[in-house]
């Protein structure tokens, strides 16, 4: 009996009834993220692999779109996607416009989706949509549909399998997208950061709330399995860093919020792109590939998955972070065309000169006791401009600085371009009262996990932390001074921020206490522009020292 069967398959398999396993193929995915609204080629600093860093210009549309163009006369079916927090936070050649210009030259590269990041909910779920789906109904009608009248929308969709509409008690957004490309079917989940909320001001997350990214794609891995995708990608706005080069395959020291997500996703997911923490990596955790492409479209990230058809099998994995470098590849001629229609539609405002600074180049970066120069410049500009409504102390955060201030060579003059990109969200200032022990206790809030998250202080107000201290009470008792006098813990102090950290952002819980809250309807940016004009040479290259560090 046994010859029988071996003879009746030798005959089928001569016949050519047999048929041979299926091969895999090739599905080429380019991803970004953080882009951040950057139409322009900017600079870029990197760890190259000798640990030496280098200064590039690196990015713009016309450069990214011609990198496209490359990739897809090699394979025309490539996937070009998006990890979130393309728009907002952008310089003012987009934001001026409410980043319609962005959307628009995305459009025009074929993005296909993307996550939903923090930023695109800047200014709420109406204007996200709107921004999404075109039209011209907008919180911001001084910006929206100036460029381009009736405008058509990004024209692609965006994903998000954990952000629910708490209006509906549904996920606001569709929470996968399944593409067939080279006959096999890719499923790509996404999810923003679960702790969005702590990132985007209260007006921003009003009707949303977020669950937890990990929990939410794994609960969609067994729908994803019963339409027979072949394979599984996980697109999370949440990222971490490494001290590794961006470039580097397989880089093994990540860490940071997205390494708990890795290591809680479903043994189903083949790859995840995450964003956010602005870091170009190409990293394993446990056997799962993560990448990031860094931000402001300075690197695409280029993924070669072998999928097998007919079953969920991903055979190997090829990642690249490739450099968008103008001097290598050639433009885009739409895309080209259509920063040079933006710029020229911008030029006349972005411009104009607006002050003289007091150094070359004030920088964002704190320093080891946590200030920096241009915070110690934004916060005095808040509290010259709210001392008439009796402010005492300004406040502001780390990341709503957005860059830094660096005069040209034979540049004597600040323009309108480089004082908005600094602080691009439209906040107001929001003036409160804080007794001292609550100013203790804000401070004390700069240490969560570990983590120093300093706020920036105005002059006049200083205080001293102690890296040996308990988290939540690094900052030395007594130490806090107000224009020489020590602060009285049961005395209540006038306060200025922006609206942002009013409503609690960044975890500064402390600032809801606040009682008296009085909205200026000033904005930081104006702000600081009136302030530039009035003081002539403010700011320096080197922090105030209200801050000191015990050693």
């Amino acid at each position: 009996m046994h010859r029988v069967l071996k003879a009746t398959a030798l005959a089928l398999a001569l016949s050519g009834c047999v048929s041979a396993p299926p091969q895999p193929v090739a599905v080429n995915i380019v991803a970004i993220n953080d882009l951040h609204g950057y139409l322009q080629a900017n600079r870029y600093a990197y760890k190259d692999g000798n640990g030496q860093v280098q200064r590039v210009e690196a990015g713009g549309i016309a450069t990214l779109g011609g990198m496209l163009d490359q990739l897809r006369a090699q394979d025309p079916q490539l996937l070009f996607i998006g990890a979130g927090d393309l728009v907002g936070a952008s310089p003012p050649l987009s934001a001026m416009w409410a980043d319609e210009p962005t959307l628009l030259a995305l459009r025009g590269m074929g993005l296909k989706f993307s996550t939903i990041g923090n930023h695109e909910l800047d200014n709420g779920k109406a204007e996200f949509l709107r921004q999404m789906n075109g039209g011209c109904q907008s919180s911001r009608p001084d910006k929206a549909c100036q460029f381009q009248a009736n405008f058509p929308g990004g024209g692609f969709p965006y994903l998000a399998a954990n952000l629910i509409d708490t209006d509906t008690g549904k996920p606001l957004l569709p929470a996968y997208r399944i593409e067939t490309v080279h006959g096999v079917k890719v499923a790509f989940v996404g999810a923003v950061l679960r702790d969005v909320a702590k990132v985007v001001s209260a007006k921003g997350m009003q009707g949303l709330k977020a669950t937890d990214e990990a929990d939410a794609i794994n609960a969609l891995i067994p729908e994803l399995k019963a339409q027979g995708v072949n394979a599984i990608v996980a697109v999370v706005h949440q990222g971490g860093d490494t001290p590794e080069p961006y470039d580097k395959p397989d880089c093994s020291h990540l860490q940071g919020d997205i390494v708990d997500v890795a290591q809680r996703l479903d043994p189903a997911v083949d790859v995840l792109i995450s964003a956010h923490s602005h870091q170009g990596y190409l990293c394993k955790v446990g056997k799962l590939l993560v990448t990031q492409g860094s931000s402001y479209g300075h690197l695409l990230t280029h993924l070669t998955l072998e999928v097998t058809p007919g079953t969920h099998q991903v055979t190997a994995i090829q990642a690249q972070n490739l450099l968008a470098d103008p001097a290598k590849y050639p433009p885009d001629a739409k895309m080209a065309a259509l920063q040079q229609a933006v710029e020229a539609r911008s030029n006349t405002v972005l411009l104009r000169p607006v002050g003289t600074p007091g150094a070359p180049k004030i920088t964002a970066a704190a320093d080891s006791n946590g200030e920096s120069p241009l915070g110690d410049l934004i916060t005095d500009a808040q509290l010259a401009m709210t001392r008439t409504l009796g402010a005492q102390i300004a406040f502001t955060n780390q990341g709503g600085i957005r860059n830094q201030l660096i005069l040209s060579p034979g540049q004597t003059q600040l323009t309108y371009a480089q004082v908005a990109s600094v602080q691009p969200f439209n906040n107001t200032l929001v003036l409160m009262s804080l007794t001292g022990a609550q100013l203790q206790q804000l401070l004390n809030q700069q240490w969560q996990a570990d983590d120093f998250n300093p706020l920036q202080i105005s002059h006049g107000f200083s205080y001293r932390w102690d890296h040996t201290r308990q988290s939540g009470d690094k900052v030395v008792p007594g130490s806090l001074m107000l224009d020489g006098k020590p602060v009285q813990a049961s005395k209540s102090y006038r306060v200025v921020m922006n609206s942002f950290l009013a409503d609690g952002g960044d975890r500064f819980a402390v600032f809801q206490q606040g009682a008296r809250r009085e909205d200026s309807r000033i904005l930081d940016l104006d702000a600081l522009l009136g302030y530039l004009a009035q003081q002539p040479k403010a700011g320096a290259s080197d922090p105030a020292g209200r801050i000191t560090r015990v050693r």
